[in-house]
């Protein structure tokens, strides 16, 4: 029993260790059995340490509990292992794949409002405080028109990655 109690408590230390050694295992185990993809993500670390764990502490449950043995506790402890290996595989895949977190493009600065930080003149560049995606972000701005500091404007167009160009909000 106290093997399986050491391999439980081994599948949690190296669950610990993958928070902190993040894609270590991955990179010392590139390449290996890994066959057009075929055991891509299962040789990861907290796979392993999910089926190290669960087959130590359920074997060892199976043998103070029952008494069946080490044969017995290893053929109930190896599929609660797999199970639990195949879930933390699954759980890390679709956190992989969530794709909610799109960064904003330059179509979605248009028509956002913001307030002029640096005076715009009419012929050059002043500075916008614009919020895109609930953050504040700071754009170097034109216009049509002069625009004076602490103003409420518009995006009219994206110029840039870092410029943009703006209208006053008329009121």
């Amino acid at each position: 029993m106290a093997w399986f109690l050491g391999l439980g408590i081994a599948g949690v230390v190296l669950l610990a260790l993958s928070f902190v050694l993040d894609g270590v295992l991955e990179g010392l185990l590139d390449g290996v059995a890994v066959v057009d993809g075929l055991l891509d993500g299962l040789l990861s670390l907290p796979v392993i340490a999910g089926f190290l764990s669960m087959f130590g502490f359920s074997g060892a449950i199976v043998m103070g509990a029952t008494g069946l043995g080490p044969v017995g506790a290893t053929v109930i402890g190896v599929p609660a292992g797999v199970l639990t290996g195949w879930f933390a595989y699954r759980l890390s895949r679709a956190l992989i794949r969530d794709s909610s977190g799109a960064a904003p493009r330059d179509a979605d600065l248009i028509g956002a409002s913001g307030s002029v930080v640096t005076a715009i003149p009419a012929e050059g560049y002043g500075e916008v405080l614009v919020h895109v995606a609930g953050q504040p972000r700071k754009f170097a701005a034109k216009s049509s028109v002069a625009v004076t500091r602490g103003v409420d404007v518009w995006v009219e167009q994206a110029l840039s990655q870092s410029a943009v160009s703006v209208r006053p909000v008329e009121r």
